[in-house]
Order: C-alpha cells, then sequence, then structure tokens
C-alpha cells in the first residue's frame, strides 16, 4: 500500500475516539495505511496555547452535542466521561509503549472503550490496572513500559513533531502532507486518500 494517512491522537479526545472508530474502515475502503501517531494533546495545547473546547462552557456543552450527532451516523457509542478531562500522560505512553507490537490496537480498543463507552476514570492508577487485566495485559509490564526513558522520549519527539507540523489539536490527520483536523473532516481524508 502506497498510500498513507497520518494519525495524530490522545486518547483523552472524545473527537479521536470517534475517529478511530472509523478510520480503519476508511484505509480499507482506499488501500491505505494508517500511521499511527499517538501524542500527548495537553503538551500540544500547551505550546500552542490551544485548549480543549470544554473550558468553554457553551462550546463545550455543544462540542458534546454535536460529537452525539456524528457517533450517531457512524453507528458507534459515546458516553459523555464524567471524569473528562483526564490526564492522559501515562496512557499515551502506554500507547507509544505498544505502538510497534501486535498488541498496539488491543491496547487502544482496552482504552478507547474504558474513557468513551464504558466511562471509567482512567486517571486512576487502580481503575487503569482493571481496564488493562480485563483485557488480558499485566499491568505491570504496561507500567514498566510507560517508566521506559525511551518510550518516554518517544512520546515527547511524537508530540514535538505534531507541533512543528502545525498541529493544534486532535485528531489531525496528514496525507499527502496536507493537514485534516477534527473527526468531521474524515470525509476529506477519504476523499483525498481515494485521489
Amino acid at each position: 500500500m502506497s498510500k498513507q494517512v497520518e494519525f495524530f491522537f490522545d486518547v483523552g479526545s472524545p473527537a479521536s475516539y470517534l475517529a478511530w472508530t472509523q478510520l480503519p474502515a476508511i484505509a480499507e475502503r482506499q488501500q491505505a495505511q494508517i500511521v499511527w501517531k499517538p501524542m500527548l494533546l495537553g503538551g500540544v495545547f500547551q505550546a500552542t496555547g490551544n485548549s480543549s473546547p470544554a473550558t468553554v462552557e457553551a462550546k463545550g456543552r455543544y462540542t458534546r452535542t454535536d460529537m452525539q450527532r456524528f457517533a450517531r451516523r457512524y453507528g458507534a457509542t459515546l458516553n459523555h466521561n464524567p471524569h473528562f478531562p483526564i490526564n492522559t500522560l501515562m496512557l499515551m505512553r502506554g500507547a507509544v509503549g505498544f505502538l510497534d507490537t501486535p498488541r498496539f490496537h488491543e491496547y487502544l480498543t482496552a482504552i478507547f472503550t474504558a474513557m468513551w463507552v464504558d466511562e471509567r476514570d482512567m486517571h486512576q492508577p487502580q481503575i487503569i490496572g482493571e481496564v488493562l487485566a480485563g483485557a488480558g495485559f499485566d499491568p505491570q509490564d504496561v507500567l514498566a513500559r510507560c517508566n521506559d526513558p525511551a518510550v518516554k522520549d518517544r512520546l515527547k519527539a511524537l508530540t514535538t513533531e505534531a507541533v512543528e507540523r502545525g498541529v493544534f489539536g486532535a485528531p489531525t490527520f496528514f496525507v499527502d502532507g496536507e493537514m485534516y483536523f477534527g473527526q468531521d473532516r474524515l470525509d476529506w481524508v477519504e476523499r483525498a486518500l481515494g485521489e
């Protein structure tokens, strides 16, 4: 597959979750490869001066409603996590720790589902451990990966790369160097992959 879509995401972003539910099918239809780019959205916000829509009451309320519209369109379950926003540093380190392994997608499925379907408080180490164990992971192995200096450095590097390429939020996609921001741009992503 010569066509690629780069997917910059953070599991703490409901829009990233919605994109994750759709992007694999888009890539399959267009015979394209997904290049997974886990980043720390908090780091991107800090570097760019951006912030979550949840920080503005009216915008946060509208965004939650709009996300539900897209969830219905996609046939995906999206529940508002009452613990949102959640510090995702350890969760994103975990994503990087499994990035080049056969269990990467299992990890993402466990974390995204816990966050946006089961409404778990994924900032609490005990709950993270329960979720991971329930998905067949050894929580101690995951913790060791999260504390690996190489994993920490790679997450920093991916976050820096995102900022340097103009990313200001999640999800962000690149197709042939062109940037598309937001899960509501998936139709444009698919169109670009089809050209």
